[in-house]
């Protein structure tokens, strides 16, 4: 930049203190902003971030640089969709409980209107051909994104471990568990939780009391059966899910495919592939699951239920964040699920791969992973790509998936 571009730039922060507060906005704009980012947000929680950033630092100047950083720091030690929480909580900053709610709703609605008719569309009884070819060639991708998103979250995790070799055995857990016991997964997630804040605790001389594990509540929720186990698959979903939204995939596709017979292996694959190519977060991905199982009143439900937790830990924990982050316990039970959550991300990958059934979406899959991989593809485009692949096999006579 020139000098005298320089000197203008400082002679106009100059008239405008830095320590000005920016005026707070009203509950329309909040609705509108947030409702935008919902909208144009693909991509996932980096492009969220990348958003929030810069309506609440960089053009309003509502937020600070380092308020925001907390923000995110705070909303990753929770569990569920984290940059849904982080823009609830960017808006209950602003307005308070009003303002997460407008937010939050205003941020998730506009992917979820969108994902749920495209449900009705992959999801009808007798959809045209092209459809399918574009569900079985995008879901075929979905195997590679999965490996994709846990490595890219395994090296600033790697980074962070108090214990490398720990950090190994927590993530093959996820990932074996991923692979062969999706249902439980939960379990195993918050049991590489518990053992870490054993560990740091047996270290520090304070003995392991207070390290409690979850009960297996899943059972009771499996047992129920109807609305009810859609109501806590849902819930395992939006309270449980520690590492970001992959998680998911393992968390769902036992439940949803072979526990409840909602869905056929290949519309599983049809809803992650549309989790990832809609706007906002990447959870919305159990409205179609709900879809499935109970209609356009299923979707709304999963949905529902899903969101809840997130909205609940921003409204009841936001004030007592700083005291979160800081204590050590909780940072303990998140070095242990978050290794062992990237796991199962990376284990999903061998279900979702096994459920493939025709040899062009085996070549599809190699297709992307060479895409994500080697060319430095985006998700998004990568699986627009896989569905013009497979729309274009269907055309050409290729066998679907039944």
């Amino acid at each position: 930049m020139s000098g005298p571009a320089i000197g203008a730039d400082q002679a106009r922060r100059a008239r405008v203190p830095a320590s000005a507060p920016a005026p707070t906005p009203g509950l329309r704009l909040v609705l509108r902003e947030w409702g935008r980012i919902g909208c144009i947000g693909f991509g996932g929680p980096p492009a969220h971030i990348a958003l929030l950033r810069e309506l609440c630092v960089t053009r309003r100047g509502w937020l600070d640089d380092r308020d925001f950083e907390d923000a995110i720091a705070a909303t990753n030690l929770l569990p569920g969709p984290a940059s849904t929480q982080l823009a609830i909580y960017c808006a209950w900053r602003l307005r308070g409980i009003a303002g997460a709610l407008v937010g939050g709703v205003s941020f998730i609605v506009p992917g979820l209107l969108l994902i749920l008719a495209l449900a009705a569309l992959f999801l009808a009884a007798s959809p045209p051909e092209w459809v399918l070819g574009v569900g079985a060639g995008s879901g075929a991708a979905v195997a590679a994104v999965a490996l994709h998103a846990a490595a890219s979250l395994a090296p600033a995790s790697w980074r962070r471990a108090a214990g490398r070799a720990r950090w190994v055995l927590y993530a093959l857990a996820g990932a074996i568990s991923a692979a062969t016991v999706g249902a439980w997964l939960v379990l195993v997630l918050l049991g590489c939780g518990a053992v870490e804040v054993a560990v740091r605790r047996a270290r520090s001389g304070a003995g392991v009391a207070g390290v409690h594990a979850w009960p297996p509540l899943a059972a009771a929720g499996a047992a129920s059966g109807g609305l009810l186990a859609l109501a806590w698959v849902a819930f395992k979903v939006g309270a449980l899910s520690y590492g970001g939204g992959f998680v998911i995939i393992p968390l769902m596709q036992h439940d949803a495919v072979e526990t409840y017979h909602w869905m056929t292996e290949g519309q599983f694959l049809n809803a992650v592939a549309l989790g990832q190519v809609t706007p906002g977060p990447v959870v919305q991905t159990v409205a179609v699951v709900g879809y499935a199982a109970a209609g356009i009143g299923g979707g709304l439900l999963a949905a529902a239920v899903a969101f809840a937790p997130s909205f609940s830990f921003i409204l009841i924990g936001a004030e007592r964040f700083d005291r979160l982050r800081a204590n050590q316990s909780v940072r303990a039970l998140l070095d242990g699920t978050g290794p062992a959550a990237i796991g199962a991300i990376a284990g999903a990958a061998i279900p979702l791969a096994l459920a493939l059934s025709e040899s062009w979406q085996l070549a599809v899959l190699a297709a992307a992973a060479v895409a994500l991989f080697i060319g430095r593809r985006g998700v998004v485009v990568t699986l627009i790509a896989a569905g013009g692949a497979g729309a274009l096999a269907s055309a050409l006579g290729a066998p679907l998936p039944g």
